[in-house]
């Protein structure tokens, strides 16, 4: 059995589950893209080869294996997407939540059934069908849950909107002793600049007290300052649009001082340092391009 442990995004990491890119397939086809970054890669002819995913992702295992950290990878499903591992399941302190993700993806929970079988049945929570959530908008914070979500009534036009105020609701009931803080995000289905996927792509906490954060990925401004507020305005690394769209808010903590980013983030990690983090660069802007990146294709199972 697994002994699940995650209460928040950078206690000292002791298992995950790395997503893999091995047989992820041929480029789609544009009508099947989930999302406005992948669609313009697939138009321009830049999508990622599988060559370039397979090296990013290792060099990820590489660091994790430098931490001692045990590492879990999805059973490959021929020719099939499976790099972001944490879209379709996530773990609050001990319990293991399936995500409800789009129909198309179900395949990829199937191929996790050697760690969900670990975990003790009366610890794996399903969501009801009406309740859509996708790891990415879910980050246990102490007290806290922020969520990410989206809550106008065009909910069902966008592909970009993956969780909604139903999933909000049943995590509350899940963990009545939580707080469950909810954060309306900026959605588009075409303009990837201007679109929130996840709330791990306009803001994402990361240790020391400190946060990195998009103030135009929240639609409410009241909320985005909340969360200034909480963290203090000189612990809040903001970034741009242009950085957002470049995924800076979602690099990876394995403690509360080390944390993975891309090689690309000179700004960012340059300011990471000054604040005495460890910073493990890796490539992974060939991922990036299908709208993920660090913390999307890795679901911790174990901090400290």
């Amino acid at each position: 059995m697994i002994q699940l442990n995650v209460t928040n995004e950078f206690s000292p990491l002791k298992a995950v589950v790395l997503g893999c890119a091995d047989s992820n397939g041929s480029t789609p086809k544009l009508e099947d893209a989930y999302d406005p970054k992948s669609a313009a890669h697939i138009k321009a002819g830049t999508y990622p080869t599988i060559e370039d995913m397979v090296k990013e992702m290792e060099a990820v295992a590489v660091v994790f294996k430098k931490y001692g950290v045990t590492v879990y990878r999805p059973e490959t499903i021929e020719s099939y997407n499976q790099i972001f591992s944490r879209d379709i399941a996530f773990v609050i302190e001990d319990k293991f939540i399936k995500a409800n993700i789009l129909p198309d993806r179900e395949r990829e929970y199937e191929a996790i059934e050697h760690v969900w079988s670990q975990i003790p049945k009366e610890n794996r929570i399903i969501f009801p069908e009406e309740a859509h959530i996708e790891g990415g908008d879910v980050m246990p914070h102490g007290e806290y849950i922020f969520v990410g979500t989206y809550r106008g009534d065009d909910y069902s036009n966008y592909i970009t909107a993956r969780t909604n105020m139903e999933a909000v609701k049943f995590l509350q009931e899940v963990f009545p002793d939580k707080k469950v803080k909810s954060f309306n995000l900026r959605k588009s289905n075409t303009v990837a600049e201007d679109n929130a996927l996840h709330l791990d792509c306009c803001f994402q906490p990361i240790g020391k007290g400190k946060c990195i954060i998009h103030r135009e990925g929240f639609l409410e401004e009241e909320e985005y300052n909340w969360l200034i507020d909480f963290f203090g305005k000189e612990n809040c690394f903001h970034i741009d649009k242009k950085e957002m769209y470049h995924m800076n808010s979602n690099i990876f903590s394995i403690s509360e001082d080390v944390i993975i980013s891309e090689k690309n983030f000179t700004r960012l990690n340059t300011w990471l340092r000054s604040q005495g983090f460890t910073v493990e660069e890796v490539p992974y802007y060939e991922i990036s391009k299908q709208e993920g990146l660090l913390r999307c294709s890795t679901m911790p199972l174990i901090r400290e």
